[in-house]
């Protein structure tokens, strides 16, 4: 049995804004979430700036017993699950909760939660710490709180594939329901990892930016001059159904999944390989039943790394050719950080809505051409363009690399 899959339901928090309408005007305008970090003090360190979402209230979500409950990214991922559902209208209800399900990626899951508690422990004691640390710093916390909210009985787990968790939360989702082990999914990533110590760790590694002031200006994809990484937080989820269960209960369809590509580099745990993502493109390319010039519109990894934006560019003329001039490609990492396992699942989600809205946002920063990444990346400014199919490339450590395929529903 092969169905066909369709997006129904969108939903996000993201640093320059709350919902798929905010964040899409905040991208098509340029509007960078990137600024100073506000929830610790960045005295010793090397990078003072991060992408945090700082109008979320979990007031406005959740009663204070609920939200003392949940770490930061499962708050925001059951904020974007919500926004998602309601958005699709479907109805969970006893007559088909048992084909329904749940995935949810994460890179580093309640880290919020893991990393103030074990400073409680190491500071003052194993009776000071808090009983509900574990299900509350687990990663598959989001996916069962999810579960919990809509009584959603069918498939559930968790993806952990660091950077490009999001996206194959999506691709496997978009598998289930294609093979007939799911009428509906609520799939997506989340992750909230701006903390003293993820920071502190990042910045050792000496992948991210220090070029922070100003700290709109840090992040610069595919610029000769860019240095690095820039963290963000937060969640993208969409609701995936099976078409015909869609037109059926006449659902506004927003697109088309067609394509999933899943590889490995088999290379090196932090620096990327052409190879691997050039595999998962071609991959997800021939899952969709599409030659490589009928794509549109790239969505980038794009992370502002000299070697992973150089190896990008690499991977797309290697897969497109001569093809790979004439499509634009951009990241919104320049605007919302690398919020890491929601990034594959945000930026799919910015793919979708240029299909939507017939426009493409902008890669912000872009100062100095880079010889070695010579491709249309949509410098500076938005663009209007009839986009009919996308493709969105999520690369991670470890070498997971996961492309997602959208097109237009006809």
């Amino acid at each position: 049995m092969i169905n066909r899959v369709v997006i129904t339901g969108m939903g996000v928090v993201t640093p320059v804004g709350i919902g798929s309408k905010k964040f899409w005007e905040s991208l098509v305008n340029g509007v960078s979430g990137v600024k100073k970090i506000t929830r610790f003090d960045t005295e010793d360190f090397r990078t003072s700036v991060a992408a945090e979402v700082l109008d979320f209230d979990p007031k406005n979500y959740f009663t204070p017993q609920k939200a003392a409950v949940l770490d930061r990214f499962a708050q925001f991922a059951l904020a974007a699950a919500t926004e998602a559902v309601d958005t699709s209208g479907l109805k969970i209800s006893d007559e088909n909760r048992q084909a329904i399900g749940v995935i949810s990626g994460t890179t580093q899951g309640g880290i919020n939660t893991i990393e103030e508690q074990y400073k409680i422990f190491f500071s003052k004691g194993l009776k000071y710490i808090d009983p509900i640390t574990a299900p509350k710093g687990m990663h598959v916390a989001p996916a069962s709180n999810i579960a919990i909210a809509y009584r959603i009985l069918g498939p559930n787990y968790t993806v952990s594939n660091t950077c490009s968790s999001g996206a194959v939360a999506i691709g496997e989702a978009y598998r289930l329901i294609k093979h007939g082990y799911a009428t509906a999914m609520v799939c997506g990533g989340t992750d909230s990892c701006i903390t003293p110590a993820i920071m502190g760790t990042w910045s050792k590694l000496r992948v991210l930016s220090t070029q922070n002031d100003p700290p709109e200006r840090s992040c610069k994809p595919f610029s000769k001059n860019r240095d690095g990484i820039v963290l963000g937080e937060g969640a993208g989820f969409v609701l995936l159904e099976e078409v015909e269960h869609a037109k059926k209960r006449g659902a506004n369809i927003i697109a088309e999944v067609i394509g999933y590509g899943l590889s490995n580099d088999a290379y090196h745990l932090t620096f990327p390989s052409a190879e691997g993502e050039t595999l998962a493109m071609r991959i997800a390319l021939r899952d969709a039943g599409l030659k490589p010039e009928e794509i549109d519109y790239i969505n980038a990894h794009g992370t502002g790394t000299i070697p992973n934006d150089k190896g990008e560019t690499a991977a797309i003329k290697e897969v497109f050719g001569n093809h790979a001039y004439s499509i634009p490609v951009s990241s919104a990492k320049s605007m919302i950080g690398h919020t890491l396992g929601a990034a594959g699942s945000i930026e799919f989600i910015a793919a979708v809505l240029s299909i939507q809205t017939k426009m493409i946002h902008p890669t912000i920063n872009y100062d100095l051409p880079d010889p070695e990444c010579d491709l249309d990346y949509v410098p500076n400014k938005s663009r209007e363009k009839d986009v009919t199919t996308v493709l969105s490339n999520s690369f991670g450590f470890g070498g997971g690399n996961a492309v997602l395929i959208a097109r237009r529903y006809t």
